[in-house]
């Protein structure tokens, strides 16, 4: 059984940074899709960033410019820079072998 471990949520101020980091518990030979989403409360869950296993990334219009999106085996993470209010959610790494996985979620929170 796959686990995914997330780190690095916390509280910032706007224009701020924040690096998340997302760990499989177990050597996995091939992740077609790693990602990133994001959810709000009443909100569905959105994406917020995708990386394929041949590098190609997607992200969401409202990060573009913002954030980056990298993995290094079974690690993704994602890098948030010039952070928003808008921003706060709690974000969900996500992996795709032959079903997806989910991590626990990492709150973000973007407060003056």
């Amino acid at each position: 059984q796959v686990q995914l471990v997330e780190s690095g949520g916390g509280l910032v101020q706007p224009g701020e940074s924040l690096r998340l980091s997302c760990a499989a518990s177990i050597h996995i030979f091939r992740i077609n899709v790693m990602g990133w989403y994001r959810q709000v409360p009443g909100k569905e869950r959105e994406l917020v960033a995708t990386i394929t296993s041949s590098g190609k990334t997607d992200f969401a219009d409202s990060v573009k410019g913002r954030f980056t999106i990298s993995n290094a085996e079974t690690t993704v993470y994602l890098q948030m820079n010039s952070l928003k209010p808008e921003d706060t959610a709690v974000y969900y790494c996500y992996m795709h072998v032959d079903i997806g996985y989910w991590g626990q979620g990492t709150q973000v929170t973007v407060s003056s």
